[in-house]
């Protein structure tokens, strides 16, 4: 191959990557202002008629429903990497110890979490020491246009 050719293959080989690795990663939406439910806390599923919720009221702020505690704190979103600040929670005793259990291990895989996508309908928070992600779908979006 000529010099020109050889380079023309190698942008081209460039392009195509990043094409593909565009395609497999799909970066989160504007979270501002957004509520989600927990569908699957990484692949465990989630208990019947026990809301845990996961808000984005302002910029860097996170707050929620545990399982049956309130928490909010800080958030860092840097296009899929994602990082939650000490979270602080209320603590009135959970209905049951299956559900404090719930929210102990929400709580702990927010803590870890490492990577955020958007994945069709669903929000997937990827947490460290955990195979599957956590699974959200929206249930509000206020003061959007």
């Amino acid at each position: 191959m000529m010099p020109k050719q050889k380079f023309a293959a190698l942008v081209l080989g460039v392009f195509l990557a990043s094409c593909a690795s565009g395609q497999q990663q799909k970066a989160p939406p504007d979270l501002l202002k957004t509520e989600w439910l927990l569908e699957d806390l990484a692949g465990k599923g989630v208990l019947d008629r026990v809301q845990a919720t996961l808000a984005f009221p302002s910029p860097n702020e996170v707050a929620g429903q545990g399982s049956c505690n309130r928490f909010f704190g800080g958030v860092k979103i840097s296009g899929e990497s994602i990082k939650f600040d000490a979270l602080a929670s209320t603590r009135m005793a959970c209905a049951s110890e299956a559900v404090s259990n719930q929210e102990a291990s929400y709580l702990k895989a927010l803590e870890g979490a490492e990577k955020i996508v958007m994945d069709g309908p669903y929000l997937l928070i990827h947490s460290k020491g955990l195979e599957k992600p956590l699974r959200f779908t929206q249930i509000n979006q206020t003061g959007k246009p």
